[in-house]
């Protein structure tokens, strides 16, 4: 207790130097924490605006869809898998959809589109996708009507109350053709979205393509999406093969790897940034050495053991991590909690070049607790390593040169 007394005095005998140390390291836990919170909100935001708005977590197929995308590999879901779906309590929810490539015309303007049919009710409580309605109104169960997503309706000069043309080819190649007036336009936030498709209930998209009772897809959520992996393996486990079960991951290898490549990325720069850090409270540190070679000289001179003196030194840099860390994560905490709850959207100018990437012009913040958790290991491991510098400083220091100097 004595060793942690003089330690904590001596830091203050130069404040300004302790405090020089300190700002260092709040400054490091800060950027380094602001970085990572700035990249796992951007993450989790794209991951909700293509899983949660779309796809979902898990979906269950017929094992030729994934390849053929085609409607002829629908199936009709027995109860049978709906009863082993249901003994999930990890699952949420559960929605059925029925999608295939159609044609769409208005006049001269025609565009081909993936047309979904949905259950409104269920997929609303899933997606939430009546909230994106920029125009008109959402689908009510049964519905004619069909939902097209902004730049689709760009695309062919329609807005509500136009009637659109339908072509495509139905179930084992019967002719798939309708009218049907358009209820409403979609606007999401993600610009790939607003590309995407059209939307139709359900028993009108199986009249439409002739398929019955079949689905493409069940859709699932699961109450917690960290257990994504292990649902999946115990559907494989329980439905023994006979369906494929494709996590979110699989089915978006390509936003996968952009979040990779994009996780490496920031990896190198944090490193430099730590680097930086390091070398910063290094320098800080063997000033702080330089400055009291003499008295450290004398107090061993007098009798202090050396161990003991390394040590004294020692918790006196493992005290400026203490600080640092902690005075960066009081500071932080707030800014990033305020952040979180008010996203930066870009300028004009920004935001274009964004969207042009498909990504949203918003920078969105994450309070995940592994944000906070792992820059505060990072910067106080940085920290302990450095201290070793002075312990080994006073090992090796020859004692009548220190205390000449």
């Amino acid at each position: 207790m004595g060793e942690f007394k003089i330690a904590w005095r001596n830091l203050w005998r130069n404040r300004k130097r302790t405090l020089i140390t300190v700002m260092t390291v709040i400054m490091a836990v800060m950027l380094s924490t602001f970085m990572s919170s700035l990249q796992e909100g951007t993450y989790s935001r794209m991951i909700d605006n293509v899983v949660k708005f779309y796809s979902g977590y898990l979906q269950v197929l017929h094992t030729d869809f994934r390849k053929s995308r085609s409607i002829n590999d629908s199936f009709e879901p027995p109860d049978s898998l709906y009863e082993i779906i249901d003994n999930f309590e990890e699952i949420s929810q559960v929605v059925k959809r029925l999608e295939a490539f159609t044609l769409i015309s208005n006049g001269d303007n025609t565009r081909g589109c993936a047309l979904i049919g949905i259950d409104p009710e269920n997929e609303d409580r899933l997606t939430g996708l009546s909230r994106w309605i920029d125009e008109g109104y959402y689908l009510s169960p049964g519905d004619n009507g069909i939902l097209l997503a902004g730049n689709l309706a760009r695309n062919l000069n329609v807005k509500t109350g136009d009637t659109l043309i339908l072509i495509s080819q139905g179930y084992h190649g019967a002719t798939a053709a309708a009218l049907m007036p358009v209820r409403g336009i979609l606007i999401f936030p993600s610009p790939n979205l607003n590309s995407y498709g059209a939307y139709v209930d359900f028993r009108q998209a199986s009249y439409f393509f002739d398929t019955g009772e079949n689905i493409t897809s069940l859709v699932l959520m699961p109450k917690d999406y960290n257990q994504v992996e292990s649902i999946k393996q115990k559907l494989i486990e329980k439905l023994g093969g006979h369906y494929d079960i494709l996590s979110w991951e699989e089915m978006h290898p390509d936003l996968v790897s952009m979040i990779e490549g994009d996780r490496a990325a920031a990896a190198i720069l944090k490193g430099v940034l730590y680097l930086v850090v390091g070398f910063g409270i290094l320098g800080t540190i063997i000033m702080m050495m330089s400055e009291r070679k003499k008295e450290l000289g004398i107090m061993v001179a007098i009798g202090m053991r050396k161990i003991r003196l390394q040590r004294i030194l020692m918790y006196e840099t493992i005290f400026i991590g203490i600080l640092g860390v902690l005075t960066g994560f009081l500071i932080i905490f707030p800014v990033v909690a305020f952040m979180v709850n008010h996203p930066v959207p870009l300028p004009a100018g920004i935001a274009r070049a964004f969207e042009s990437f498909g990504l949203e012009p918003v920078y969105y913040f994450s309070m995940m607790s592994g944000v906070f958790v792992k820059q505060i290991i990072i910067i106080f491991a940085i920290t302990l390593v450095i201290a070793c510098y002075p312990f080994f400083n006073v090992l090796k220091m020859n004692i009548l040169r220190a205390i000449r100097g």
